[in-house]
């Protein structure tokens, strides 16, 4: 299995303590690139598709929050 394809995986399962640097991994796989916004808000912006990701890093710590889960597994369609 891929590392790709374990990085999904995981994503599906929800687990409660995915990581940001994971998340950045993941899109990267996916053809995205982080662009800082104002404060703590960023945007995943894939290039070929012209598809936006908008969200709140996680803080004081690096894990996702389940509603942020939730949202990206929507954004991205990976619950195939």
């Amino acid at each position: 299995m891929t590392t790709l394809k374990k990085l999904i995986e995981r994503f599906r399962k929800k687990p409660k303590d995915f990581s940001y640097d994971e998340l950045k991994r993941l899109l990267s796989f996916l053809g995205y690139s982080e662009k800082q916004g104002a404060g703590s808000r960023v945007v995943f912006i894939n290039e070929k598709t012209n598809h936006k990701i908008k969200l709140h890093k996680p803080h004081p710590g690096n894990i996702l929050k389940r509603y942020q889960m939730d949202l990206l597994e929507n954004e991205l369609k990976l619950n195939d």
